[in-house]
């Protein structure tokens, strides 16, 4: 069975390159520095239109945590809608409770809300205290994957729980380690935790092509680049997708 490679892209141009690359899915999103938020409307559409691409889209309001509000909670109902309506695959979805374990009543009511549409439990998994019933709680949603780094900083650092996490799991859920996924450790830590589907970003630096350069004013923190950005580049999928099917 071929491995599936789910990249993570926060542009259209990165969408392209995922799809040329030979990724067989995109997470879409937005503000990927702060881990990712939901897409504009826009941008979903024309990731949508790229042919060969299942696209999922990350639904989640805001940096930060993931305890939400009841405003919160609407929101993120809205956008499942709203992505279903505009074609998406597949939505990336969750909640904490304050206690560090799965906000289950949240997340019934974003799963509801997904119609039918293929469901993926994001890293808010690596923040729960109890990953094993963390794990049992998201299958009983009816989710049909997590994205986990195996709750450490990279998934190569996480494979020992990752391969719990996979031989628990059995065929009940899909187990997808992402977070620091690259060519070179793509095909070790599939190989270590049993894994069969694995999500990177595939990014290169991308220099401005702006000549007016306006130096010492940033839109974000004091240390950003105004004149560079990440975006995924085709060869390094490409390199991934035969990394991992190299076997």
């Amino acid at each position: 069975m071929k491995r599936i490679l789910e990249v993570c892209v926060g542009s259209v141009a990165s969408a392209k390159a995922a799809r040329e690359g030979g990724a067989a899915r995109v997470e879409l999103c937005s503000a990927l520095e702060v881990g990712g938020v939901t897409p504009s409307l826009g941008l979903i559409h024309k990731v949508r239109a790229i042919e060969g691409l299942k696209l999922h889209v990350l639904i989640r309001p805001r940096g930060g945590d993931f305890l939400y509000d009841e405003a919160e909670v609407a929101c993120m109902e809205q956008d499942i809608i709203t992505a279903r309506k505009s074609g998406a695959d597949g939505v990336v979805i969750g909640a904490l409770t304050l206690e560090g374990d799965i906000d289950v009543s949240v997340c019934r009511r974003l799963v509801e809300a997904a119609g039918g549409m293929s469901i993926t439990f994001h890293r808010a998994f690596d923040m729960c205290r109890n990953p094993m019933q963390a794990l049992e709680d998201v299958i009983k949603l009816g989710c049909h994957r997590i994205l986990t780094s195996g709750q450490t900083g990279t998934a190569c650092e996480g494979v020992v729980l990752l391969r719990e996490l996979v031989e628990a799991a059995g065929d009940r859920i899909i187990i997808m380690p992402g977070c620091g996924v690259n060519a070179d450790n793509a095909s070790y830590i599939l190989d270590a935790t049993g894994a069969e589907e694995i999500h990177a970003s595939a990014r290169r630096s991308v220099e401005s092509g702006m000549l007016y350069r306006h130096r010492g004013v940033s839109m974000g923190g004091n240390e950003d680049d105004e004149y560079a950005r990440k975006e995924t580049h085709k060869e390094e999928v490409q390199r991934i997708v035969a990394a991992i099917n190299r076997r």
